[in-house]
């Protein structure tokens, strides 16, 4: 009768629904901050509660929804997908505080949205049926594309949301396609029923094909990636966060979700040629994020390189570079969240992110300064950082395969070091340009506390990474042997 992770998933149409009888601006912040804050407490009890020696899922509940077409609800979780539900409900909070002194029209829209936004991503990260799933992946473009048109910060907010919308809508089709065919096929969507399901080999490669082009765009791999810079310049600054942060992780997510354990047989058959599409990816948007004059546009082109690198760890195929792949989502979402603060607290005060318009921001913003070197170096994996644990996995994975990608893959560490350093020592360096900025302020205790949680976090994850390896170890381990078995004995 108690399920914990069924009660968590409607926790934010509770926030709406409370949100509707609220009028003045400021208790709808308090609340929205709080009551999120709350949903993030909650999702904590998942992990202390999470059996670590079970590959199995749990939490699990299954509702017979349309009885007469063998079609369910079903929810649950494992390894994999622990750390996105908590890491969704922790970004949600993190955006309100973000928000908090910035937006100043339609407040309540905007909560409604991201808290829509919430109850999408958690039933994403946790339903084991494939056609919910599908609904579900869709469903989270909605409140995006209204959060980059609305609230968006420049004049093509409105192109930046219709790039978003239709990219990744018109890849989701041939997923759609694809989930139809295999329901005519076996007569259900349900997940652990398909799990152990022999599908033909030729079957499989057009199965597979079909979820990588929905997934490759949400990712993005190239040449899906155009939609990505367009959404994360125009979006507000918690709209980047919430788009770097966790909507990025739903194309991975779908890779090791579904791909892998499904359709293992052409998952090894097509590993080269994703292989060959990552290293190209990554080459390219590090060396794109160099020559922009964008601020956000070159923490954008990192993203693209950074999930690249996390889809090379996750075609290793190995317990290492997938284990590696799922840390480094995780760092991910904090350390390009955090940039995306970064950024958003200089256009906050200064309404620019040409990076020409900065300079010299160490004299007058030493605080600032600080948190944003510190990103820098999670940025470029560090030691100690985040970051460097999940790269050095990945690299430890693909390097037992295949030597010539580990190498070109490796490359990304040089030339992420080129653009991060490049754009720090261009802000914070420097004359200040004082034809351009003349009113000078650091950060305030709401950006303070923002920044402080996430470098905590960051240092955790980097300096003692094995409270979150050890409850993905199971289930990896039994995604590997489940391929294994799959690709030589069926």
């Amino acid at each position: 009768m108690f399920n914990l992770l069924l009660i968590l998933l409607f926790l934010p149409l509770f926030g709406i629904f409370f949100l509707f009888f609220l009028k003045n601006e400021r208790n709808i912040k308090n609340f929205s901050v709080f009551y999120s804050f709350l949903i993030f407490i909650i999702s904590l009890f998942l992990w202390i509660l999470f059996d670590k020696t079970a590959s199995e899922f749990q939490f699990s509940f299954t509702y017979n929804w349309l009885a007469n077409y063998n079609m369910y609800f079903s929810i649950g979780i494992d390894g994999i997908s622990l750390f996105f539900i908590i890491a969704t409900t922790f970004l949600i909070p993190i955006c309100f505080l973000a928000s908090y002194e910035v937006i100043q029209k339609n407040i309540k829209d905007y909560c409604i949205l991201f808290f829509f936004l919430e109850f999408f991503l958690l039933i994403t990260f946790s339903t084991l049926d494939l056609i919910i799933f599908y609904i579900f992946f869709e469903s989270v473009l909605i409140p995006m594309f209204l959060i980059i048109g609305i609230w968006g910060s420049r004049e093509r907010k409105i192109k930046a949301s219709y790039y978003l919308f239709i990219y990744t809508l018109t890849g989701s089709l041939f997923m759609f396609i694809a989930i139809i065919h295999i329901y005519i096929t076996t007569g259900t969507t349900l997940y652990i029923l398909l799990y152990n399901y022999n599908f033909d080999l030729f079957y499989q490669k057009l199965y597979w094909l079909a979820f990588f082009f929905s997934f490759a765009v949400k990712v993005p791999m190239l040449p899906f990636h155009i939609w990505l810079p367009e959404a994360h310049v125009e979006a507000p600054t918690a709209g980047s966060v919430i788009l770097a942060g966790i909507l990025l992780k739903l194309g991975s997510y779908g890779l090791i979700r579904f791909s892998l354990p499904l359709f293992p047989k052409a998952t090894v058959f097509f590993t080269p040629f994703v292989l060959v599409l990552c290293v190209i990816s990554i080459i390219y948007a590090s060396i794109t994020a160099i020559r922009q004059t964008d601020l956000k546009r070159i923490i954008a082109y990192a993203s693209v390189a950074h999930m690249n690198m996390i889809i090379v760890g996750l075609f290793s195929l190995t317990i290492e570079g997938i284990e590696g792949s799922l840390l480094q989502m995780l760092s991910h979402s904090i350390v390009a969240s955090a940039l995306f603060l970064c950024i958003g607290v200089l256009y906050d005060r200064y309404h620019s992110r040409y990076l020409s318009y900065y300079s010299g921001l160490a004299h007058t913003m030493p605080i600032y300064s600080i948190f944003f070197l510190f990103y820098i170096f999670a940025n470029i994996s560090i030691p100690g950082t985040s970051s460097f644990v999940g790269e050095l996995l990945i690299l430890a994975g693909i390097f037992q395969e295949n030597t010539i990608v580990a190498f070109f893959a490796g490359t990304s560490m040089v030339l992420g070091g080129a653009y991060s350093l490049l754009l720090y020592n261009r802000v914070c360096y420097g004359n200040i340009q004082s034809n351009f900025l003349n009113i000078f302020y650091d950060i305030s205790y709401r950006e303070f506390l923002i920044h402080i949680i996430l470098i905590f976090i960051t240092l955790v994850m980097g300096l003692y990474p094995k409270i979150f390896l050890s409850c993905m170890h199971e289930t990896i381990y039994r995604l590997v042997s489940h391929m294994e078995i799959s690709i030589y004995y069926l």
